[in-house]
Protein backbone atom coordinates (compact mmCIF):
# COMPACT_ATOMS: atom_id res chain seq x y z
CA UNK A 1 0.00 0.00 0.00
CA UNK A 2 0.99 3.60 -0.27
CA UNK A 3 2.21 6.02 2.41
CA UNK A 4 -1.03 6.04 4.39
CA UNK A 5 -1.13 4.95 7.99
CA UNK A 6 -1.91 1.23 8.44
CA UNK A 7 -5.13 2.23 10.23
CA UNK A 8 -6.28 4.54 7.42
CA UNK A 9 -9.28 3.68 5.30
CA UNK A 10 -8.61 2.77 1.67
CA UNK A 11 -10.54 3.49 -1.49
CA UNK A 12 -11.66 0.67 -3.74
CA UNK A 13 -8.94 1.58 -6.25
CA UNK A 14 -6.24 1.34 -3.56
CA UNK A 15 -7.56 -2.03 -2.34
CA UNK A 16 -7.90 -3.27 -5.90
CA UNK A 17 -4.28 -2.40 -6.64
CA UNK A 18 -3.01 -3.81 -3.33
CA UNK A 19 -4.81 -7.15 -3.77
CA UNK A 20 -4.26 -7.33 -7.55
CA UNK A 21 -7.98 -7.73 -8.10
CA UNK A 22 -10.27 -5.80 -10.43
CA UNK A 23 -12.65 -3.40 -8.70
CA UNK A 24 -15.67 -5.23 -10.06
CA UNK A 25 -14.53 -8.39 -8.25
CA UNK A 26 -14.45 -6.51 -4.94
CA UNK A 27 -17.95 -5.14 -5.58
CA UNK A 28 -19.15 -8.65 -6.51
CA UNK A 29 -17.68 -10.13 -3.34
CA UNK A 30 -19.62 -7.53 -1.33
CA UNK A 31 -22.80 -9.12 -2.70
CA UNK A 32 -21.65 -12.65 -1.82
CA UNK A 33 -20.07 -12.02 1.58
CA UNK A 34 -22.17 -9.89 3.92
CA UNK A 35 -19.16 -9.62 6.22
CA UNK A 36 -17.48 -7.25 3.76
CA UNK A 37 -18.96 -3.87 4.64
CA UNK A 38 -17.00 -0.91 3.32
CA UNK A 39 -18.21 2.46 4.46
CA UNK A 40 -19.96 4.30 1.65
CA UNK A 41 -19.73 8.07 1.47
CA UNK A 42 -21.36 10.61 -0.77
CA UNK A 43 -21.65 9.50 -4.35
CA UNK A 44 -21.31 5.85 -3.32
CA UNK A 45 -17.54 5.98 -2.80
CA UNK A 46 -16.35 2.97 -0.84
CA UNK A 47 -13.83 3.17 1.98
CA UNK A 48 -12.41 -0.10 3.28
CA UNK A 49 -11.29 -0.48 6.90
CA UNK A 50 -8.11 -2.48 7.65
CA UNK A 51 -10.30 -5.39 8.89
CA UNK A 52 -12.17 -5.40 5.56
CA UNK A 53 -8.87 -5.62 3.68
CA UNK A 54 -7.65 -8.50 5.85
CA UNK A 55 -10.90 -10.35 5.25
CA UNK A 56 -10.63 -9.73 1.51
CA UNK A 57 -7.07 -11.11 1.54
CA UNK A 58 -8.28 -14.22 3.37
CA UNK A 59 -11.17 -14.73 0.96
CA UNK A 60 -8.87 -14.23 -2.01
CA UNK A 61 -6.45 -16.81 -0.63
CA UNK A 62 -9.19 -19.38 -0.06
CA UNK A 63 -10.60 -18.84 -3.55
CA UNK A 64 -7.41 -18.53 -5.56
CA UNK A 65 -4.80 -20.48 -3.58
CA UNK A 66 -6.80 -23.16 -1.80
CA UNK A 67 -9.34 -23.87 -4.55
CA UNK A 68 -12.51 -23.07 -2.62
CA UNK A 69 -15.68 -22.04 -4.40
CA UNK A 70 -17.60 -18.95 -3.30
CA UNK A 71 -20.14 -21.25 -1.69
CA UNK A 72 -17.31 -23.10 0.05
CA UNK A 73 -15.89 -19.87 1.48
CA UNK A 74 -19.39 -18.84 2.59
CA UNK A 75 -19.67 -22.15 4.42
CA UNK A 76 -16.24 -21.70 6.05
CA UNK A 77 -17.31 -18.27 7.28
CA UNK A 78 -20.63 -19.64 8.52
CA UNK A 79 -18.99 -22.58 10.32
CA UNK A 80 -15.74 -21.07 11.55
CA UNK A 81 -16.44 -17.33 11.44
CA UNK A 82 -14.38 -14.53 9.99
CA UNK A 83 -11.85 -14.69 12.82
CA UNK A 84 -10.58 -18.00 11.42
CA UNK A 85 -10.00 -16.39 8.03
CA UNK A 86 -8.39 -13.32 9.57
CA UNK A 87 -5.97 -15.50 11.58
CA UNK A 88 -4.88 -17.28 8.39
CA UNK A 89 -4.78 -14.14 6.27
CA UNK A 90 -0.98 -13.98 6.52
CA UNK A 91 1.25 -17.01 6.29
CA UNK A 92 -0.34 -20.44 6.12
CA UNK A 93 -3.72 -19.96 4.51
CA UNK A 94 -4.62 -23.62 4.30
CA UNK A 95 -7.15 -25.22 6.55
CA UNK A 96 -6.12 -28.54 8.02
CA UNK A 97 -7.85 -31.72 6.89
CA UNK A 98 -9.36 -32.02 10.37
CA UNK A 99 -10.88 -28.53 10.15
CA UNK A 100 -12.30 -29.25 6.70
CA UNK A 101 -13.79 -32.55 7.89
CA UNK A 102 -15.32 -30.79 10.89
CA UNK A 103 -17.01 -28.27 8.62
CA UNK A 104 -18.40 -30.86 6.21
CA UNK A 105 -21.81 -32.31 6.95
CA UNK A 106 -21.88 -34.85 4.12
CA UNK A 107 -24.72 -33.23 2.18
CA UNK A 108 -23.10 -29.93 1.26
CA UNK A 109 -19.35 -30.49 1.20
CA UNK A 110 -16.90 -27.67 0.75
CA UNK A 111 -15.54 -27.87 -2.76
CA UNK A 112 -11.74 -27.93 -2.79
CA UNK A 113 -9.28 -29.18 -5.32
CA UNK A 114 -6.74 -31.72 -4.20
CA UNK A 115 -3.63 -31.08 -6.25
CA UNK A 116 -0.39 -32.96 -6.06
CA UNK A 117 2.70 -30.95 -5.20
CA UNK A 118 4.02 -31.26 -8.75
CA UNK A 119 0.76 -29.98 -10.26
CA UNK A 120 0.59 -27.14 -7.73
CA UNK A 121 4.20 -26.15 -8.56
CA UNK A 122 3.44 -26.19 -12.30
CA UNK A 123 0.38 -24.03 -11.76
CA UNK A 124 2.32 -21.62 -9.56
CA UNK A 125 4.99 -21.31 -12.27
CA UNK A 126 2.31 -20.53 -14.85
CA UNK A 127 0.74 -18.01 -12.48
CA UNK A 128 4.10 -16.32 -11.86
CA UNK A 129 4.74 -16.18 -15.61
CA UNK A 130 1.34 -14.56 -16.12
CA UNK A 131 1.98 -12.02 -13.37
CA UNK A 132 5.34 -11.16 -14.96
CA UNK A 133 3.66 -10.73 -18.36
CA UNK A 134 0.98 -8.53 -16.80
CA UNK A 135 3.68 -6.31 -15.28
CA UNK A 136 5.41 -5.99 -18.65
CA UNK A 137 2.13 -5.08 -20.32
CA UNK A 138 1.39 -2.49 -17.63
CA UNK A 139 4.88 -1.00 -18.09
CA UNK A 140 4.35 -0.78 -21.86
CA UNK A 141 7.10 -3.21 -22.82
Amino acid sequence: MNSKSPEAFRTISEVSKDLSLPQHVLRFWETKFIQIKPIKRGGGRRYYRPEDIKLLRGIKSLLYNDGYTIRGVQKVIKEAGTKRILRNEVGNNSFTDNEINTMQDGSDNISIHNLSDSKRKKLMKVLNDLVDLRKKIDQGE
